[in-house]
């Protein structure tokens, strides 16, 4: 039997699968191949579409942002919204975690706040995080398909 999720789809593995050359390129296009064979479910939040936006707009490559922004939203069975409550549950995140990052914090609290556990990351600062299991795209955790 294989674990087929679902796991929180963070920024960087869209990132990484349409950006430049990388270590980190084919590992996480392969993890989006499989998504798209429906191996694997995934979900996210509105956050890490903002986050395509901002990081792709900010560098004058709306090119890009369109096509990790589709390819996001079209992997996704589902896009959680970022609610007040989340963001208490980031605020404390990031007090108990000094080091993680903001956007991240927001990410780990949506996870907790709607029962998710795993985190399809090359984020090693999500180890961290009790609750939380980081699914590193290099390191081949996932199962194979029956």
């Amino acid at each position: 039997m294989t674990d087929r999720g679902p796991y929180f789809l963070d920024t960087n593995i869209v990132m990484y699968a349409v950006g430049k050359d990388h270590s980190y390129k084919l590992p996480c296009r392969t993890i989006l191949e499989r998504v798209e064979r429906d191996e694997i479910d995934v979900v996210s939040s509105a956050e890490v579409l903002q986050e395509i936006l901002h990081r792709y707009f900010s560098l004058n490559r709306s090119d890009l942002a369109e096509i990790a922004y589709r390819a996001l939203e079209k992997a996704c069975e589902q896009i959680f919204s970022v609610t007040k409550v989340d963001l208490d549950r980031a605020f404390d995140l990031l007090k108990a975690h000094p080091g993680i990052r903001s956007r991240d914090a927001v990410h780990a609290a949506v996870m907790l706040n709607n029962g998710l556990t795993q985190i399809l990351s090359t984020d090693d600062h999500f180890d961290r995080i009790a609750g939380i299991t980081r699914v590193d795209p290099t390191k081949n955790q996932l199962s194979s398909p029956v």
